[in-house]
């Protein structure tokens, strides 16, 4: 027998195929004749009362629900998101779900059931990020840069500390640059390190960039 076609055979296909095998013809000659298989032409037979209608294929939607599924609480929890904010983005959407409510899906199933539910959520991933060129002084004394390390036992010998920091601050412009050793780390030292930089460069900078570390950043309240 020839090989047989797996498009969908039409009402009318397996009304006639199944009138012509009750009529005493062979299989094999009805399934060459209509392009079918054996076992279709078995299916349509046993389905068969008389009526086309009978041959009409029945929808294959499961009748219960997928163990795996979105379960109704968690399909309400997506439609109040949405319906309190209807410009929610899928990123959006997805962290308020796994920080407020402990949804625990991929986020690949939550794009899938809001599809599913037809709405609109925004799902476009953010422009790329274009770096812009630095600013960079083009006169000295405009910014200094100023950070603090701690220097490693590995890179000293000779009786010193067990632990020392190194204080650096460099001019943008110049590059130049001044380092100035401490035992500690704090904003005491740190005042004391930048009034040694202005002897040193001989002028006092207006922007002085740092890390925003504590020993920088911090103020004695009392």
């Amino acid at each position: 027998m020839t090989s047989i076609s797996h498009y969908p055979h039409s009402l009318n296909t397996k009304y006639y195929a199944v009138l012509l095998y009750r009529n005493k013809n062979p299989i094999s000659f009805v399934c060459r004749r209509y392009k079918c298989s054996k076992a279709s032409l078995m299916r349509w037979n046993k389905k068969f009362d008389g009526t086309k209608e009978s041959l009409i294929d029945k929808s294959h939607k499961p009748l219960s629900k997928h163990p795996n599924a979105h379960s109704d609480e968690e399909i309400s929890w997506i439609k109040n998101y949405i319906r309190k904010n209807p410009n929610i983005s899928l990123c959006e959407l997805y962290g308020k779900l796994r920080v407020e409510k402990g949804y625990s899906r991929h986020a690949c199933s939550l794009f899938i059931i809001v599809r599913k539910l037809k709405y609109n959520v925004n799902t476009k991933h953010h422009s790329k990020y274009i770096p812009k060129k630095y600013d960079t002084p083009i006169n000295i004394g405009i910014k200094w840069q100023m950070d603090v390390k701690v220097v490693p036992k590995d890179c000293y010998v000779g009786k010193l500390p067990d632990k020392f920091y190194k204080y650096t601050v460099i001019d943008e412009t110049s590059r130049e640059r001044f380092i100035y050793p401490y035992k500690e780390q704090s904003s005491y030292f740190t005042i004391d390190f930048v009034k040694r930089a202005i002897i040193y460069f001989g002028y006092k900078p207006q922007i002085i960039q740092t890390d925003n570390g504590p020993e920088f950043t911090y103020t004695n309240k009392n």
